[in-house]
């Protein structure tokens, strides 16, 4: 994919591919994380595509991710949603977790709502609580833009200034007002996994500025702002790293805070999406 005119090439193919088996124009793209895969309950459907059929699409090793594109209406918009991500613990590149986002702008997203479900490094949250990601730092071991630059999808060195869009976490500030919904805000570490961090490694963390730490998202938004597409991103805070605090993690025990934590979310990225 170190070849512009290769990664061009493909965009078209899996844009092409999918265009050939549903005709609805997406102009927000959703991308699920873990446990938050009956958001979709409130699309109109238009028509779902396998990333298993999707030419060069990766495929999601993870049980809790779908693995199908979903194109509907939600709020009176357009929209493609991911059902399910990939991750770099999976052994993927950087360059594959971010090509379906290279494809949903080839699709013609313009707005990209990102969830995922992370760990609480902020004393004030609790489990439960959903984070309005206003900023992120990139602890991953890469970057998705390392490599020879694809100038026909952005610049050589994007500004990650405002890769959270200012009036898109106004709108949402409103909304949740509105729901009566109480909406932490904070900086979002992402880091590879797929281990929990250690108590060293919270307080680490948290030294460093984070409010919460996951495995996800930051590779997407560091994409998204390079083709200009504006991104919302929300965390389900589905345990805490409290240091002095802390106690063994199963995954089943994320999945169920999630699980319930999920319809307050779902409402927020509706109520988001129409206001847009």
């Amino acid at each position: 994919m170190n070849n512009p005119d290769d990664l061009k090439n493909m965009i078209s193919e899996a844009a092409n591919f999918i265009t050939g088996k549903v005709s609805l124009k997406p102009t927000i793209g959703i991308i699920l994380g873990t446990g938050l895969g009956s958001l979709v309950d409130g699309i109109e459907m238009a028509g779902t595509v396998d990333y298993d059929q999707i030419p060069h699409f990766p495929i999601s090793t993870v049980e809790s991710h779908a693995g199908r594109l979903i194109f509907g209406n939600l709020r009176g918009k357009s929209v493609v949603c991911m059902q399910g991500r990939f991750h770099y613990y999976e052994g993927y590149s950087f360059k594959q977790i971010t090509f379906p986002i290279r494809v949903m702008k080839a699709l013609g997203i313009e707005t990209m709502i990102v969830s995922n479900a992370c760990g609480g490094l902020n004393p004030n949250f609790k489990s439960g609580d959903i984070m309005m990601i206003t900023d992120h730092i990139n602890f991953f071991p890469g970057n998705p833009l390392i490599g020879p630059n694809h100038d026909h999808l952005g610049s050589r060195f994007p500004d990650m200034y405002e890769v959270y869009n200012f009036k898109l976490q106004a709108i949402a500030r409103e909304i949740a007002l509105e729901q009566k919904l109480h909406l932490q805000e904070g900086v979002y570490i992402g880091l590879s996994g797929p281990t929990l961090e250690t108590a060293a490694e919270y307080r680490m963390l948290r030294g460093f500025g984070g409010d919460a730490v996951g495995m996800s998202t930051v590779p997407e938004a560091i994409v998204a702002r390079h083709q200009g597409t504006k991104v919302l991103g929300f965390s389900i805070v589905t345990d805490m790293g409290l240091p002095d605090n802390m106690h063994p993690l199963k995954i089943e025990e994320v999945l169920v805070i999630a699980g319930n934590a999920e319809p307050k979310l779902r409402d927020l990225i509706a109520g988001c999406i129409e206001r847009m």
